[in-house]
């Protein structure tokens, strides 16, 4: 039976993809990205696994006077760097699926 063999093989093809992606995925958690908002008054840095690491805010933008645009500040910020990780994941995760047909997907 030809068909068996070839079941085997594709597993075999399927388990290698899989391999890859998760070593895809843990490399993505060792990436850092870097989101800026206010001309770089203050900077998040974030893993590829969307992990905020790091929060800097420069001491000239701290005015107690405006906490709002401070707080605004550090959501762009924050923001900007989970949209790199999101498109970091996006184009490293989406070599696997680019030119597979599984139904239903």
């Amino acid at each position: 039976m030809r068909g068996m063999g070839n079941m085997q093989g594709m597993m075999k093809q399927m388990q290698k993809m899989q391999k890859k992606m998760a070593e895809a995925q843990e490399a993505l958690g060792e990436k850092r990205l870097e989101g800026t908002a206010g001309g770089g008054m203050v900077t998040v840095i974030v893993s590829g696994h969307k992990e905020v690491l790091e929060v800097n805010i420069n001491e000239e933008v701290v005015d107690p006077e405006d906490i709002e645009m401070l707080q605004d500040l550090v959501v762009a910020a924050t923001n900007d760097a989970l949209k790199q990780a999101d498109d970091l994941t996006n184009a490293t995760m989406g070599q696997f699926t680019k030119g597979i047909n599984l139904p239903g997907m």
